[in-house]
């Protein structure tokens, strides 16, 4: 696997590893675009902890920043990232899952003999 879908990979699983980013990314999904004030109205955090976990999504390429009215910046949803995520799964499953039918083979023919 190329090393940079590995580390694309990384980042994601890192932004997603924590429940308050993925509370952000599941508000926004669900609503839209919204600024950090906007998602600290739905959700149980501060903004300024919201801006914090923005940053991070925003450096894993989860979401963009983008100029709103009068100088707020609403974020969006960027899946390029977990798309990339999900082919790295999907390759460690397909490894995964070709081991385990070797293994399975080689444990019938031990059973049978």
């Amino acid at each position: 696997m190329p090393p940079d879908i590995e580390a694309i990979a990384e980042q994601v699983f890192i932004a997603l590893a924590d429940p308050s980013r993925r509370g952000i990314l599941a508000a926004l999904a669900a609503n839209g675009p919204a600024t950090a004030t906007d998602l600290a109205d739905r959700l149980p955090i501060t903004r300024q902890a919201i801006a914090k976990h923005l940053a991070l999504l925003a450096d894993a390429g989860l979401v963009t920043a983008e100029p709103g009215e009068r100088r707020r910046v609403r974020y969006r949803l960027h899946s390029a990232p977990m798309q990339v995520a999900q082919q790295f799964l999907a390759a460690l499953a397909r490894d995964w899952d070709g081991q385990l039918d070797a293994l399975r083979k080689l444990l019938d023919e031990k059973e049978r003999s």
